[in-house]
C-alpha cells in the first residue's frame, strides 16, 4: 500500500472538479467547499478523452500525428480567445457559455493559455475541466457542455476535425438529435458496462 503512485502526466495540464452552484463570474474556478476533484478516468466514462502533448512542438509532434491518423482528424485550425483578438469578446464568451451540444466530436488542443470546458455527468451535475497548455481533450458528439476562458482571459487552441469543419452549436434542449440519443446509449445507459475503447 505504501508504494509511490505513478503520477499521470495529463493531470499537470488537465484537471477536473465538481462545480459549486454560485452565480459569480463564470471565469472563476467555482470549486465546491470542500473541493471535489474528478479523475480523468471518470471523465473517460463520460466519453471525454484526454492527452498531454508537447505544445511547443505541435508542428512536428509524432504523438499528435499518431492521434490524428488513428482518429481521422484531417482538418486543423487555431482560435485565440482573448479581448485583443476576438471582437465583442465579452459577448462571445457569454455565448460560448450557453449549454449546448454538437453532432460531431469537439476536439481542442490548448497550445497556449488555459480555459474551462464544463460537461454534465450522468446525474446532470456540472464538472469543470480546466485545460492548460499541452492538454488536449475530445468531447464526444451529443454531450451537453459549455466553454469559458478562466480569469487570465486567454487561450489559444488548435481545433481538430474529421473532414470539413462544422461548428454548429445546438443549445439545450436538443435531446431529439440522433447524436444525443447515441451519447445516452453509449455513455449514460452503458455507464456500468465496461471500459470505453479510446481507439474506436
Amino acid at each position: 500500500m505504501g508504494e509511490e503512485v505513478v503520477k499521470d502526466g495529463r493531470e499537470e495540464v488537465i484537471q477536473a472538479w465538481y462545480m459549486d452552484d454560485s452565480h459569480e463570474d463564470q471565469r472563476l474556478p467555482h470549486h465546491k467547499d470542500p473541493k471535489e476533484f474528478v479523475s480523468l478516468d471518470k471523465l473517460a466514462e463520460l466519453g471525454v478523452l484526454s492527452w498531454r502533448l508537447d505544445a511547443d512542438n505541435y508542428e512536428t509532434d509524432e504523438e499528435l500525428k499518431k492521434i490524428r491518423q488513428s482518429r481521422g482528424y484531417s482538418y486543423t485550425d487555431f482560435c485565440e480567445v482573448c479581448p485583443e483578438k476576438l471582437p465583442n469578446y465579452e459577448g462571445k464568451v457569454k455565448s460560448f457559455f450557453e449549454e449546448h451540444l454538437h453532432t460531431d466530436e469537439e476536439i481542442r488542443y490548448c497550445v497556449a493559455g488555459s480555459g474551462y470546458f464544463d460537461v454534465r455527468d450522468h446525474n446532470e451535475a456540472w464538472i469543470r475541466v480546466w485545460v492548460k497548455k499541452g492538454g488536449m481533450i475530445v468531447l464526444p458528439a451529443g454531450i451537453y457542455h459549455r466553454f469559458t476562458t478562466d480569469s487570465d482571459n486567454y487561450i489559444k487552441a488548435m481545433r481538430l476535425f474529421v473532414g470539413e469543419p462544422v461548428w454548429t452549436p445546438y443549445n439545450r434542449p436538443h435531446d431529439h438529435l440522433p447524436a444525443r440519443k447515441e451519447y445516452i446509449d453509449n455513455f449514460v445507459k452503458a455507464n456500468g458496462g465496461g471500459a470505453i475503447d479510446a481507439s474506436a
